[in-house]
């Protein structure tokens, strides 16, 4: 069963509980599987479906930041139980010893010294870790400090 087709029966199942939450973002979800779909006129794989979820869940932490900077904090804590939901359909997150680890790994293997070998070091450790879902930011911030 693809991840299309889970997040419609589990849409079905939202509507029958009535659970407002869940529904809204499981229909954004489908709506952005589908827009995507449209875009690369083909039927999208796995890896391609997972990078729409992991796309969804970002938009609504950028928005989280900003709604908060702008004192809306209801909207803040929508968007939280929101991406609560789409993380579902994510692989497990990567943890912070193995993203370290990664981090560690990819500078000694790239031979990297320097800040300006940050985006070998970033390419590598995201290689590494593909599979699995990572914060970029954090990851980001990891190889800066190595580098720094």
């Amino acid at each position: 069963m693809s991840l299309t087709d889970t997040i419609g029966a589990d849409i079905a199942r939202a509507m029958k509980a009535k659970d407002a939450t869940t529904l809204t973002a499981l229909r954004m979800l489908k709506t952005a599987l589908t827009n995507r779909s449209i875009e690369k006129n083909k039927v999208l794989d796995d890896s391609e479906e997972l990078q729409v979820v992991n796309a969804q869940v970002k938009q609504r932490r950028d928005s989280i930041d900003q709604f908060e900077s702008a004192g809306r904090r209801e909207l803040a804590d929508k968007e939280r139980a929101e991406i609560v939901v789409l993380e579902a359909y994510l692989p497990p997150a990567a943890s912070d010893a193995d993203i370290a680890a990664a981090v560690d790994a990819a500078v000694v293997s790239t031979g990297a010294t320097s800040a300006k070998d940050m985006g070998r070091v970033m390419k590598a450790v995201m290689a590494a870790l593909a599979g699995r879902t990572v914060d970029g930011r954090q990851v980001n911030e990891l190889v800066r400090k190595k580098l720094g």
